[in-house]
């Protein structure tokens, strides 16, 4: 049976912790920023944590 590749998009924006958590960050702050506001800007950062079934297909896109 042929090796999986990864999923190159989930690679680019997922990361996983020491422990194995999925670490994803916010939508909608990559350009268009002057018409949000600073607390929603400031909201938007930093990263999320996904779980159950969604983790785990992320897991088998990136082949952990």
């Amino acid at each position: 049976m042929p090796k999986l590749k990864t999923h190159s998009g989930t690679k680019d924006r997922v990361k996983l912790s020491k422990n194995g958590k999925v670490r994803v960050g916010h939508p909608n702050m990559n350009h268009f920023l002057g018409k949000k506001s600073g607390g929603r800007k400031r909201s938007l950062t930093g990263l999320s944590t996904r779980t159950g079934k969604m983790a785990r297909t992320i897991k088998k896109n990136l082949g952990v």
